[in-house]
């Protein structure tokens, strides 16, 4: 086997995570930190196959964990919360969550919500790196003295956390508003039933929500929606229960 095929294997290897449709995670070791490389979309429906990774990760290195982020092509609130979560977790442990490289889409989230600053490597863990045979007391307190440091408190992180969900919201929000309307004057739907017709066609045609809201709207005055989604559209409203 090649240097380069056993790399990947030892790569895949450490990423023992539930597959998903939308997200690929590779981990690897670099020195007493692990480098975990993300692709694809994170949202609520791979927010688990993330978290999930990283606290894997996170547990199996000794100093911390650094993100490859190039490849995220779409991250919301529940992919940030995430993130916040585990920085959190390794805190306490004394090690660091840190972004080394971003996309542009996971740029702008954190330039909106300005959490950017908490995923560089300013600080360092207590000691350097964290130290497993040190009693839980003394690794919680320096845990303590580590995020009073960085001025970071739990009601700082849950109140940041509601910024991130407020601000995430009114990104998204309205072209799903949007698509919602159009299906409601195209097919005389209630508010309810467009939001229901939006939510089964993106489970069945494996489309993200907040993609199908766009390709909605852009279908107005631009190209027709693809064939298997107008298709979709037609069988959901058709399955809508409708008064005797």
């Amino acid at each position: 086997m090649s240097s380069g095929r056993a790399a990947c294997a030892t790569t895949r290897a450490l990423a023992v995570v539930a597959p998903s449709a939308f997200l690929e995670i590779l981990t690897h070791p670099a020195g007493t930190r692990t480098v975990v490389t993300v692709s694809g979309e994170i949202d609520i429906d791979t927010e688990q196959t993330l978290q999930q990774a990283l606290r894997l990760a996170l547990a199996r290195s000794p100093a911390g964990v650094d993100l490859d982020l190039t490849g995220v092509g779409f991250c919301d609130c529940s992919g940030l919360n995430v993130l916040l979560r585990v920085r959190r977790i390794a805190l306490a442990d004394g090690k660091t969550l840190g972004v080394r490289s971003l996309s542009p889409w996971v740029e702008r989230l954190f330039a909106l919500t300005d959490t950017s600053s908490l995923f560089t490597h300013t600080r360092v863990p207590v000691n350097g790196v964290v130290n497993g045979w040190h009693g839980h007391h003394e690794r919680s307190a320096a845990a303590h003295d580590l995020m009073e440091e960085n001025g970071v408190s739990d009601e700082a992180e849950e109140l940041r956390t509601e910024v991130v969900q407020l601000k995430r919201a009114m990104l998204t929000r309205p072209v799903i508003d949007l698509a919602r309307g159009i299906l409601m004057a195209s097919f005389g739907l209630s508010p309810d039933d467009a939001w229901s017709v939006l939510v089964d066609v993106s489970q069945h045609t494996n489309t993200k929500l907040h993609q199908l809201a766009e390709d909605l709207v852009d279908s107005v005055n631009g190209p027709p929606l693809p064939d298997h989604l107008h298709q979709r559209i037609t069988t959901a409203i058709a399955e809508i229960p409708r008064p005797a």
